[in-house]
């Protein structure tokens, strides 16, 4: 994906519309399916929804190349238990790179097997629908459908335009931009969470991690990158504490609790309201 996404550099592979579903894809996929479905919802549960909408939003967090459900919960949820210490996959007290993107490419032994990290995800194992994404890789057979549809999409677009030659752009250009580099900001913009946001940001709470909050992530990510909060009160749905702490993830949800789609949504604490360390 990164090396197609490369291709946004060639003239000939824009097009407006091709831009234009990038962007769509990355607040739609990016912030449903990761920030709220993977993890508000799946990782914490931040809220509850009915089956239909969960099983929709992890569907549309399968479109980002993030790989399983199962798999995404139980590294973040490992995370969150040994944030920062040995056990914690992607710290960036390794290494800045380490932490945003070298872990990916290693196989770790408690993670490169369902059976082996199964413990940390027994609610979503007991689950048919997610036990069925774990066998022979499914889940990436569901991001590699979507990416067929969009091209097909892309192509039908671009023979009204202007026939078969249009046709084959708008497809090439819809897998460049709509796909490769919508997927390519998207997983750059989650491990800016594990990179940026454990290294450099102020502090609201004292945590036994360096999670930090910092705005260009929390931009980037729809309210991820409030993780220092995240870190003091994970259950919470929300994730900006403060009122200039933006989270349109936050603001996500409390439109689906408005229409009653989303129940049993979890508040910040209030033990957590008095801020320790206020920026600067």
């Amino acid at each position: 994906m990164h090396l197609i996404s490369l291709a946004v550099f060639i003239p000939w592979f824009f097009t407006w519309s091709g831009l234009w579903v990038a962007i769509l894809g990355h607040f739609v996929f990016g912030m449903l399916g990761i920030t709220i479905g993977y993890h508000r919802l799946l990782t914490h549960r931040g809220f509850t929804c009915p089956k239909w909408l969960e099983y929709t939003f992890a569907t549309m967090g399968m479109f980002n190349l993030q790989d399983s459900p199962a798999r995404w919960v139980a590294i973040h949820r490992i995370h969150h238990r040994f944030s920062d210490q040995q056990g914690d996959t992607h710290s960036p007290l390794v290494s800045f790179i380490w932490g945003h993107m070298s872990w990916v490419i290693y196989r770790h032994k408690d993670t490169n097997r369902t059976i082996r990290y199964a413990k940390w995800v027994p609610d979503l194992l007991r689950d048919p629908y997610y036990r069925r994404l774990e066998r022979n890789s499914g889940w990436f057979m569901v991001y590699f459908i979507h990416a067929i549809v969009i091209i097909a999409i892309g192509a039908v677009v671009g023979f009204f335009e202007g026939g078969v030659s249009e046709a084959l752009r708008y497809a090439a250009s819809w897998l460049v931009w709509g796909i490769a580099a919508r997927t390519v900001f998207v997983l750059h913009g989650t491990w800016a969470v594990n990179s940026l946001a454990h290294l450099y940001g102020y502090r609201n709470y004292e945590t036994r991690d360096q999670s930090t909050n910092n705005w260009l992530v929390a931009l980037i990510a729809h309210g991820e990158g409030w993780h220092n909060n995240h870190h003091a009160d994970p259950r919470s749905a929300a994730h900006g504490h403060r009122w200039w702490e933006f989270d349109m993830s936050w603001w996500v949800i409390r439109i689906l609790e408005g229409a009653g789609l989303a129940r049993n949504v979890v508040r910040p604490r209030k033990a957590w309201k008095t801020i320790v360390h206020p920026p600067g």
